[in-house]
């Protein structure tokens, strides 16, 4: 019977069938990080539980971290409370944690990856929305709540219903200056940020073919933006070769290497497996692509112009309406050419070393533009180090960027990295909700890590191509 990579991978996981019709899955491999993880520990002393699997489960701290002194105790007494109780906790319990001194710390979606804890073909769970990431490595990744972070540091199982299966084929040639981010971007404008509700996307064509594992995670990351419960991309030769020499992966040259990449290729989609839905998407379509609103799904090319109200249906109108005047534009305006006060390369979505190094070649030679604050944040300790050693970070500081230690840092503003007042951010992000970046009145618009540079340059929103002669 030809199936997909989803009904392969649950069908491997699944333990049975529960009374309510959901399935138990057995969980691979379990992230925690220290904000949704205390309450889960807390839960698990109270009925007198420990780790069931501890050697399956792999801490980091990534989002309360501070990224311009990491020096201990923390300035916010909050994050040094949480750092702490995330260490007692994996000292208790036996779990592997990278800590701010391992030199492997990390934003959570980063770190798996990295170490090789993220396998074709397994189940992944985090406490934290954007663990969809995962799967770009060809897993079935889930964000998780809280006490379903208990349930699976009890039992090391999930309980969950099945997903319809949605195929997002992205056939043809990217035009020079359009990047992952952008496809990302232009399948949430096209479908919506509901349309994945019920399924798991996965992501194919020429172009996905084409993409290095990274690209692949950055569209994964935002799966979830656009209502999907997880997205994936069937596991290829790329994969393997991203996998060898990860420390958690099976060592190449072996034996169990081979018989590993042979199971991982297994679970790869059949040619004729039947798909729930499937979207075709022509590469040459997409632009450089910005967001406008308050939701991922309101973005347009950048040589677009914001929608008029009057010619969006009632059920987008009111919420354009609220947008446009959070967002301080007006309708019918172009987006280029918009001021922006802060940019921000860095966050789960767009903090890797692909990312960085793209980005500060073209950089070199460039400046900040007078009064735009930048920040690039490495996604990781490692990322960090191989910056450093490439020469990546000293062009971003040469250019005037301030370069940042390893974490979430503006994505979400749960550290000192935030917006004041109603500052606008052009930022490598996942989100721009209100309020997403630290302050209630703070404006985010969403762009590759290349746009973001444009505009730091340029001092206000720019097309990349033009910035820096891309052709």
């Amino acid at each position: 019977m030809v199936k997909t990579l989803f009904e392969k991978v649950w069908d491997a996981h699944a333990l049975r069938r529960l009374p309510d019709g959901r399935t138990q899955l057995f969980v691979a491999a379990h992230l925690i990080h220290e904000v949704t993880s205390p309450q889960a520990f807390g839960m698990l002393r109270d009925l007198g539980l420990r780790v069931r699997y501890p050697e399956r489960t792999f801490a980091t701290v990534d989002h309360i971290v501070p990224t311009l002194d990491q020096k201990e105790p923390f300035a916010d007494p909050m994050a040094q409370a949480m750092i702490n109780e995330l260490r007692k906790n994996c000292v208790e319990q036996g779990i592997r944690f990278f800590d701010i001194a391992s030199g492997c710390q990390g934003i959570v979606h980063m770190v798996g990856p990295e170490q090789g804890i993220t396998q074709p073909g397994s189940t992944l769970v985090c406490g934290d929305s954007h663990t969809a990431t995962h799967g770009a490595l060809g897993a079935l990744a889930f964000g998780i709540g809280t006490s379903q972070v208990r349930d699976v540091l009890a039992t090391q199982t999930l309980a969950m219903s099945k997903l319809k299966v949605r195929r997002i084929n992205v056939n043809g040639a990217l035009r020079t200056g359009v990047y992952a981010k952008d496809v990302i971007l232009h399948i949430i404008r096209l479908l919506g940020i509901n349309a994945g509700l019920g399924y798991a996307y996965e992501y194919g064509g020429s172009v996905f073919d084409q993409f290095s594992c990274e690209e692949r995670m950055t569209v994964c990351n935002m799966s979830i933006e656009g209502g999907a419960r997880c997205g994936y991309v069937n596991p290829d030769e790329t994969t393997f070769a991203w996998m060898k020499g990860r420390p958690f992966a099976p060592k190449s040259g072996t034996a169990e290497w081979d018989t590993a990449v042979a199971r991982w290729r297994s679970f790869a989609s059949d040619p004729d497996a039947p798909y729930d839905d499937v979207v075709d998407i022509a590469a040459e379509n997409i632009q450089p692509t910005v967001t406008w609103g308050i939701h991922p799904g309101q973005s347009l090319g950048i040589n677009e112009r914001l929608p008029l109200l009057d010619a969006l249906r009632n059920g987008e109108r009111e919420t354009a309406t609220e947008a446009l005047r959070h967002m301080k534009l007006r309708e019918g305006a172009p987006i280029k050419g918009t001021p922006v006060n802060t940019a921000f390369i860095g966050s789960c979505t767009n903090g890797r070393l692909t990312d960085l190094r793209e980005t500060a070649r073209l950089v070199k030679g460039h400046s900040v533009r007078s009064g735009v604050r930048a920040l690039v944040v490495p996604g990781s300790q490692i990322v960090a180090a191989q910056c450093e050693r490439e020469g990546i970070a000293q062009t971003f500081r040469d250019a005037g960027f301030e370069w940042r230690h390893a974490g979430c840092s503006m994505c979400l503003a749960m550290n000192a990295d935030r917006l004041h007042g109603d500052e606008l951010c052009a930022s490598s992000s996942n989100r721009n909700f209100k309020g997403r970046q630290g302050s209630p009145i703070g404006r985010t618009v969403l762009m590759s890590p290349v746009m973001v540079a444009a505009a730091a340059l340029t001092g206000q929103i720019s097309d990349a191509r033009e910035v820096f002669g891309l052709k």
